[in-house]
């Protein structure tokens, strides 16, 4: 159980940091640290502690009664010990940087796995079997060339220990030897210390060998422990405070932001939004309107200035709090592996079936969901891949229709889909936003449209504001972006 409950405090913290901590990691590594490592942890403390309590107790024990029996032919033991003790540190200090090469190089080899499987259809598309089972092959002989390493380290390391021993007891057979020639100890104490000598060889060679396992798995907490002392950047403050029920009144105060030390990628944005209202971010790619929706998500905080819901800023929000009151429906749904039932039922677990049922039809996905042969108990493959993008879609609008959130985020949630799947989704999101705060990106202008208001932004700051007609009449950016999809419709119109 102490394992279990350690594995599971990892997950809880890893679970809990931020985005910008996943977006420099891989998924393969992050697995590898959470199931290779501490299963390297794992097997040491399930096989090792009795072992070295047992070994400590007849090594301590032993030399104590060596002590009594003739204490000079002890110190001479006990003098040469250190010198066992820095070769074992030199040996140890080897075992322990191979160890780490070696959960480096299996996190390599599991993140190559993952990355194969999670793009299998672009390694099948692209013919690039052979390539990626090339670096599959060069990834486990590097594995198993380190590991080799390491099993040579350790053949070497216990015959020298081996060699020591037979100096110290060498050593002892000298120095007992010239003691009997003196008379100063009788031939049959001499033999009667040299054999309990022996009976502690086992014990210390057991050590030794222990030894040699802690330093292997030091490497596996190295790793394990940085994850754990990575800071939580994203938490919640001591006096942050719950704020249910909320009305939905949005506002970005002076908002400055900027990824690491890059440069900024919002300058002083300013702008509400009143409860109810439906507003749509516009601009070209990397304008800055992703951010804008991951700081009101506080997936990340503002470099300076605020953002505020209901007139509290985020940060003094319990995060439980602020999730709780948002919505999310992205444009690449993330559907989890499992029925569909339970991936609707992700935006409240303690949803009855018939308010599952009352969201799937507002969502405009029952009627496809009924049709399946196992309904609503249908098995999802990994990330929803034997569902259309369409259904994906319905079924993540069904699941936030069941959330009933008062904040609501579209990102560019139709961008992607057909004509007839856009229609289904499009009412499925009418029907999502009555009566709700809702921030839209969208590059559709069909979507855009439907907006109370439209903020274009560029470089980072809001050039232009206002609705569809008046800023068409304004011949901006807006308007110049209009164009464009327009023109892109029409020939996309003709060639089809």
């Amino acid at each position: 159980h102490v394992m279990a409950d350690f594995r599971t405090h990892v997950f809880s913290h890893l679970h809990r940091l931020s985005l910008k901590f996943f977006a420099k990691r891989r998924t393969g590594e992050l697995i590898s640290r959470l199931m290779n490592d501490v299963g390297v942890i794992q097997n040491l403390l399930t096989e090792t502690p009795m072992d070295a309590l047992k070994h400590l107790v007849t090594i301590i024990g032993g030399v104590g009664f060596l002590l009594v029996m003739n204490w000079r032919l002890c110190l001479l033991i006990l003098i040469l010990l250190p010198l066992l003790a820095l070769v074992a540190r030199i040996f140890g200090k080897r075992l322990k940087a191979l160890s780490m090469k070696i959960q480096d190089q299996t996190a390599q080899v599991t993140t190559l796995i993952e990355e194969v499987v999670s793009g299998i259809r672009e390694v099948k598309s692209f013919v690039q079997g052979q390539r990626e089972e090339a670096r599959f092959r060069l990834g486990i002989e590097g594995l198993l060339a380190t590991t080799m390493q390491r099993t040579a380290v350790l053949a070497v390391f216990v015959p020298v220990i081996t060699f020591f021993t037979f100096v110290m007891a060498i050593g002892v057979l000298w120095y007992g030897g010239k003691q009997v020639i003196e008379g100063q100890l009788s031939p049959g104490e001499l033999f009667a210390f040299v054999l309990f000598a022996g009976i502690l060889i086992g014990p210390f060679g057991s050590a030794a060998r222990i030894f040699t396992q802690v330093k292997e798995v030091q490497g596996a907490m190295t790793r394990v422990f940085e994850l754990l002392d990575t800071p939580l950047d994203i938490q919640d403050s001591p006096d942050s405070r719950s704020i249910v029920p909320i009305r939905g009144d949005v506002q970005f105060d002076e908002v400055q932001f900027s990824y690491e030390d890059r440069p900024p990628v919002l300058d002083t944005v300013s702008f509400s939004i009143k409860a109810g209202e439906c507003v749509a971010l516009v601009g070209p790619t990397g304008a800055g309107k992703t951010t804008i929706i991951n700081l009101l998500h506080r997936f990340y905080d503002p470099t300076k200035g605020r953002v505020l819901i209901d007139g509290h800023d985020v940060r003094s929000i319990q995060l439980d709090s602020l999730y709780g009151q948002l919505a999310l429906v992205p444009q690449e749904t993330f559907l989890f592996g499992g029925t569909i039932m339970d991936n609707i039922r992700y935006g409240r677990w303690d949803a009855s079936e018939a308010e599952v049922l009352e969201a799937s039809r507002r969502a405009n996905a029952h009627e496809f969901i009924h049709m399946l042969p196992a309904g609503y108990q249908t098995v999802l493959g990994e990330k929803g891949v034997n569902l259309s993008g369409g259904q994906r879609q319905r079924v993540a609008i069904a699941r936030a229709l069941l959330k009933d959130p008062r904040i609501l985020i579209l990102d560019e949630a139709t961008s992607a889909l057909d004509s007839q799947s856009e229609s289904l989704v499009q009412g499925a999101l009418i029907e999502l936003m009555k009566g709700r705060t809702t921030l839209m990106i969208a590059h559709r202008f069909s979507s855009i449209q439907r907006a109370d208001r439209i903020l274009v932004l560029h470089r980072g700051t809001i050039i232009e504001e206002g609705r569809h007609e008046a800023l068409l009449e304004q011949r901006g950016l807006y308007h110049h972006l209009y164009t464009l999809r327009e023109v892109e419709g029409i020939v996309d119109a003709a060639q089809s």
